[in-house]
């Protein structure tokens, strides 16, 4: 059929199709009647629409509105079964993939840790194909797959840059055998760029268009968000903040090579016990650091199992942010001093609405952490964003992969036009 034209009856009809969908998406279940009050639409247009809709499988009938005066009036939602989309966050210890269905809802979850020697295709397409299977799924189900990884492909050469330390996930054909492994397409985006998504979609950043996330994990990055969508830059490094050069630190050069600049050593997890020491700050019981990222009330971004280096910086910042005095504030302090050095330089060049704090090893420092920052930067930066933590409590990384992969997945499949 050939495609609408503007001002025709299908392209109306299709416009009409994808505000209902959009509708129910937001709302759950709804009847005809509150369709068309939401959409404008008559009862026999609105009527139409679903039975469209339910047609080409992209609604079910759910039952009743009961408890209400008078009949009892059918309610329509979503189908789930209309499509499903996957979702991987790969980091050095593990690759975790998703399963979700068309509305959102994750149905399958599998992770795969790291071993020595491990080829990266064959880390996704195990982790992958154990958790379409555990969704009852096949791999060709699957919409479309988007991959998370720290750094990012660059798009002219393929090759994937500023991660020298996620192993095995640096053959030139990598791309190429992935494709090979994978039946449906196959999207790649840096990590902490997916967090942004999860916020903007899900979280705090919901109604911003002009913010940035800044991360603190196994690497320190941000995420930028400008007319709201995604800055990349031109080899997709936009972000990688770790690389500034800031007071404090001594220049490092050959950064690439090194894997680090002055931002991460001065700010980075890795040096988070040594100043905790240097201050005064006991260290944690050896039992405290290992599970801290996953302990009940966990802060937002540690929804995953960390490296030791990540584990033993949030177990110190929980402690502090739980009695911040004496060392412990001294501690908070320091930290917040050495993270608004290098965001004071982001802050002054992009001018955001809002800054999101996301990352195990910045999220664990709670609102101590947070005032102290905010109270830091308003004294280094010429503007005064405010400083908000992430809400995407859990796998923050993974739900943006599926957001991402969603937002591709609805456009095809609600496009009732063709």
């Amino acid at each position: 059929m050939p495609a609408a034209t503007p001002g025709t009856p299908s392209l109306l009809r299709a416009m009409n199709d994808r505000a209902a969908l959009e509708l129910l998406l937001t709302h759950g279940p709804l009847s005809r009647t509150r369709i068309g009050h939401l959409t404008g639409l008559s009862k026999p247009t609105a009527s139409q629409l679903l039975a469209r809709l339910e047609a080409v499988g992209l609604v079910v009938a759910t039952g009743t509105d009961g408890g209400r005066p008078g009949p009892s009036a059918q309610l329509y939602a979503i189908n789930p079964r209309a499509a499903y989309v996957g979702g991987l966050d790969v980091t050095p210890e593990r690759v975790l993939a998703a399963v979700a269905d068309i509305t959102g809802t994750v149905v399958a979850t599998h992770e795969v840790p790291y071993t020595e020697g491990a080829e990266a295709v064959d880390q996704v397409t195990e982790a992958l194909g154990e958790a379409v299977k555990a969704a009852g799924l096949h791999r060709s189900d699957l919409r479309r797959v988007v991959i998370a990884t720290p750094g990012a492909f660059d798009p002219q050469t393929g090759r994937l840059r500023y991660a020298s330390h996620l192993p095995g996930w640096h053959s030139p054909t990598l791309l190429e055998d992935l494709a090979a492994a994978l039946p449906m397409p196959v999207e790649y985006e840096n990590d902490v760029n997916l967090a942004a998504v999860a916020e903007q979609r899900l979280g705090a950043a919901r109604g911003h268009e002009d913010f940035v996330l800044l991360w603190n994990e196994e690497g320190l990055g941000a995420a930028l968000v400008l007319g709201g969508r995604l800055h990349r830059g031109w080899t997709g490094g936009a972000g990688e903040v770790g690389f500034l050069p800031v007071p404090g630190r001594p220049l490092v050069r050959q950064v690439t090579r090194a894997n680090s600049g002055g931002y991460q050593e001065l700010a980075g997890v890795e040096g988070l016990p040594r100043l905790a020491a240097e201050l005064g700050v006991e260290p944690p019981a050896a039992s405290a650091s290992p599970d801290a990222a996953d302990a009940p009330g966990a802060p937002a971004g540690s929804g995953t199992p960390h490296g030791p280096e990540v584990a033993a910086a949030v177990a110190l910042l929980t402690r502090a942010a739980a009695a911040p005095e004496g060392a412990n504030l001294r501690f908070l302090q320091s930290y917040a001093t050495a993270l608004a050095t290098g965001l004071a330089s982001v802050v002054a060049v992009l001018d955001p609405e809002i800054v999101v704090l996301s990352g195990a090893a910045i999220s664990a420092g709670g609102e101590p952490l947070r005032a102290l920052l905010e109270a830091e930067l308003a004294e280094l930066a010429p503007s005064r964003p405010r400083l908000v933590p992430g809400e995407v409590r859990e796998h923050p990384v993974l739900h943006g992969a599926l957001e991402s992969a969603l937002a591709a997945t609805r456009d095809e499949v609600f496009d009732t036009s063709g």
